[in-house]
C-alpha cells in the first residue's frame, strides 16, 4: 500500500472526532493507509497565534451549528459537551503511547465517544479511569506510559513537525505535500487520494 493520508488531531477537537468517524472508510476506498498523527492543539494554537473557534461567540456559535449538520450528513452521534475546552494533553500522551499496537484505535475512539458523543468531562482523572477501565484499559499500566518521558517527547515532537509543516488547527491532512484543513475538506482529501 503506498498512497497515505496523514491525519493531525487531538481528541478535544470535535471536528477531528467527526473526521475520525470518516478517515478510516475514505482511506480504505483508495487503497490508501492511515498515517495517524496525534498532536497537542493547544501547543499548535500558542506557536502559531491560532485559537478555537469558540474564542469567538459569534463563529462559535456557527461552529456548533455546522458540526451538528455535518454529523447529520456523516450519520454518526455528536453532542456539544458541556466541559469544553478540556486540557487533552494526557489524553493525547495515552494516544502516543499507543500508536504503534493494535490499542490505538479503540483507545482514540473510547475517548471521542466519551467527549463527543456522551459529553464526559474526560479533563477529570476519575472520569477517564472509569472510561478506559470500563473499556477494558489497563489504566495503571497506560498512566505509567503516560508519564515515560520518551513518550512526552514522541508528543512534542509530532507536534513541532506539525507546526513546521504549516499545520494551525484541527484537524489537518497531507497527501503528500498537500495539506488540507478540516474536518468539511474531506472531499479534497478523497480527490488528492484518488489522483496519487
Amino acid at each position: 500500500m503506498n498512497k497515505q493520508v496523514e491525519f493531525y488531531f487531538d481528541v478535544g477537537s470535535p471536528a477531528s472526532y467527526l473526521a475520525w468517524t470518516q478517515i478510516a472508510r475514505l482511506a480504505e476506498r483508495h487503497g490508501a493507509e492511515v498515517v495517524y498523527q496525534p498532536m497537542l492543539l493547544g501547543g499548535v494554537f500558542k506557536a502559531t497565534g491560532n485559537a478555537s473557534p469558540a474564542s469567538v461567540p459569534a463563529k462559535g456559535r456557527y461552529t456548533r451549528i455546522d458540526f451538528e449538520r455535518f454529523a447529520r450528513r456523516y450519520e454518526v452521534p455528536f453532542a456539544q459537551n458541556p466541559f469544553f475546552p478540556i486540557n487533552t494533553m494526557q489524553l493525547m500522551r495515552g494516544a502516543v503511547a499507543l500508536l504503534d499496537g493494535d490499542q490505538f484505535q479503540p483507545y482514540v475512539d473510547a475517548v471521542f465517544r466519551a467527549i463527543w458523543v456522551k459529553g464526559q468531562n474526560m479533563g477529570d482523572p476519575d472520569v477517564v479511569a472509569r472510561v478506559l477501565g470500563g473499556q477494558g484499559f489497563d489504566v495503571a499500566g497506560l498512566l505509567q506510559q503516560i508519564n515515560d518521558p520518551a513518550v512526552k517527547e514522541r508528543l512534542r515532537q509530532i507536534t513541532e513537525r506539525a507546526i513546521e509543516r504549516g499545520v494551525f488547527g484541527a484537524p489537518t491532512f497531507f497527501v503528500g505535500d498537500e495539506m488540507f484543513f478540516g474536518q468539511d475538506r474531506l472531499d479534497f482529501v478523497e480527490a488528492a487520494l484518488a489522483e496519487s
